[in-house]
């Protein structure tokens, strides 16, 4: 091999425990199952292809987490030396070329029963696929070579013709002549110790993307910020990346090394990197105090980042009975279409499950989730929220998930346009303004437009479905002045033959009874008046659990209420349904 200087032989209380590798001056990798007894014996490292060297006493200084069992994950220790050694330390690779056709041969140099000078074992890469996420199958070159027996734990692996390391041999197969074994590769050791990543080259990325990366995270370190490592690495990797591994992260630097290692879009480290220098650059929003004051102003909890499936729904030219439907999940700046087609309504409710159950899987992990259906106008009063959440879940659909619904023609630039401003205005309000229409003395329509494009508007509130004729050319008004965010419902709160209102001019019809419009009204004024505009969704999610949970009539009163909730950061515009309806496996 070329230059194995490198190797090292582990002792632990003089006995030889196993192998381990070379990485700086003063750095040894190894097992942490090979020196899992180092609190009971001094360790000790020496290099055999420098026969006249004495060993150097040693101390573990990080490890991988590993539990003690033959099977958990973080089986790496890293041994820091009493003094560094002037032995040029291996040299690291990615372990892909370890798959390339024909696969190469790999070589191990380990120490077992017997052969306290070393014995080489000859290797290939079994598959490309990690085995729990953690190691590669190793298989012997030959039937009759060297097995990895005992002593060859910490043992590089290397390619034999370069002596690259691309791994580190963890275990043997257990059986006497069973040749195969399993190694960690170079980009799994990095994510338990960091400080390998800048060893290990990354061919998609440059070396000045991966200094900048290493540098962001090493300053989050030091100046201890608090982020969330699973959802910068959704949001750099976007809907089409590789899924985050099933046990998530550990630390930020493990999230920044997998982008590095396993998603093939160069820009994602840029992403990745310019989210994390800016919630590095961002000002400390907690609590400030006011000048002159003793008393602090605590702002309010960031809005949600809402991470909507989109469900449009529409009339078909094959049909009444027929409804195209288009399903979408939207990550941050990344939208992906995840089905579409054109169904019966007999068959609606199954087809839209089995998509958004679908859309799910694109969604970051932990995100917060928001249903916005998308309806024609005609249908904007669907009881969507009704819809059983899934074949064996009945609970109503608006009961599990923030449900809205949009208008299909409030997709339209100019009215996203208007609205986008009114949310920028939304986002500093801490309670929402009710602004109220009762079915009985509305007033002029005109009034009401007036009302909802001016600098306060906010929350339009009706107590009866549009359908309604008392009220039906005001839910339009509201629809495009446009109102931000409307509320009614659905269904007639007047109950009188001839369709009038009971408090209409004071009128008292149905034996002393009065509409219920303004008791609705009243609860939900009151109920919102503390609701950040974003939270909405939520606190509507709030009142359908409740009013379904509950038996009096009391509780009951959101029991058919119907939100339509539109901000257009969060709910782009529709996808092409030309798109590509899957993502292309990484």
């Amino acid at each position: 091999m070329n230059s194995g200087d490198w190797h090292a032989r582990i002792e632990c209380g003089g006995k030889v425990a196993g192998a381990g590798f070379l990485v700086t001056q003063r750095k040894v990798l190894t097992c942490a199952h090979v020196v899992r007894h180092s609190d009971q014996a001094p360790l000790t490292v020496s290099f055999p292809q420098r026969p006249g060297m004495a060993a150097i006493p040693a101390r573990v200084v990080d490890h991988g987490g590993w539990a003690g069992g033959a099977t958990d994950p973080g089986d790496l220790a890293v041994l820091e030396l009493a003094e560094d050694v002037a032995i040029d330390p291996a040299t690291l690779v990615g372990a892909d070329v370890a798959y390339d056709d024909p696969p190469p041969r790999l070589i191990a140099y380990g120490f077992p029963s017997g052969y306290d000078e070393g014995v080489l074992a000859e290797y290939r890469a079994t598959a490309a696929q990690l085995i729990s996420g953690e190691w590669i199958q190793l298989e012997a070159w030959q039937a009759h070579g060297q097995p990895l027996a005992p002593g060859f734990s910490g043992a590089a692996v290397a390619l034999s013709d370069t002596g690259k390391v691309v791994g580190m041999v963890t275990a043997s197969a257990g059986g006497r002549d069973v040749r195969t074994g399993r190694m960690m590769p170079t980009h799994v050791m990095a994510l338990y110790w960091p400080e390998l990543s800048a060893l290990i080259p990354t061919p998609c990325h440059t070396d000045a993307d991966r200094a900048r990366l290493r540098e962001l995270v090493e300053k989050a370190a030091r100046t201890g910020l608090h982020c969330d490592p699973l959802r910068l690495y959704t949001e750099a990797a976007g809907p089409c990346g590789p899924p985050a591994p099933p046990e998530s992260f550990t630390s930020l630097w493990s999230a920044a090394w997998y982008v590095q290692c396993e998603v093939e879009d160069q820009s994602a480290v840029t992403r990745f990197a310019d989210r994390l220098d800016a919630l590095l650059d961002a000002p400390a929003a907690s609590a400030t105090a006011p000048q002159g004051s003793g008393s602090f102003t605590v702002e309010p909890p960031p809005a949600p980042d809402w991470s909507p499936i989109t469900v449009e729904l529409a009339h078909s030219g094959a049909g009444d009975d027929q409804v195209v439907v288009k399903v979408s999940a939207h990550c941050g700046e990344f939208s992906l279409l995840v089905g579409a087609g054109t169904v019966r309504q007999d068959q609606l409710h199954t087809y839209v499950q089995d998509l958004i159950d679908a859309a799910f899987h694109h969604l970051k992990p932990g995100a917060d989730e928001l249903i916005a259906f998308v309806l024609p106008r005609d249908w904007i009063d669907w009881p969507v929220d009704l819809w059983e959440t899934g074949p064996y879940d009945t609970t109503p659909l608006g009961c599990t998930y923030p449900l809205v619904v949009t208008d299909h023609a409030r997709r339209r630039g100019g009215v996203r346009h208007t609205l986008t401003r009114a949310w920028k205005r939304l986002d500093s309000e801490r309670g929402i303004r009710l602004d109220r229409v009762e079915c009985h003395g509305a007033g002029d329509p005109k009034g009401l437009r007036r009302r909802l494009r001016g600098p306060d508007a906010s929350l339009a509130g009706f107590a009866t479905g549009p359908g309604t004729s008392r009220i039906r050319a005001h839910f339009e008004t509201s629809l495009t002045a446009p109102a931000p965010m409307i509320v009614w419902l659905r269904g007639d709160c007047c109950s009188a033959l001839d369709g009038t209102c009971p408090a209409d001019d004071g009128a008292d019809r149905g034996g002393g009874a009065s509409c219920s419009c303004r008791s609705f009204l009243d609860r939900l004024e009151e109920s919102v008046a503390r609701v950040p505009p974003a939270e909405l969704p939520r606190h509507i999610l709030a009142l359908r659990e409740q009013a379904d949970e509950e038996n009096d009539a009391d509780s009951r009163w959101a029991r058919d209420i119907q939100l339509l909730w539109d901000d257009p950061r969060c709910l782009p515009a529709p996808l092409d349904a030309d798109a590509p309806v899957r993502p292309p496996v990484a």
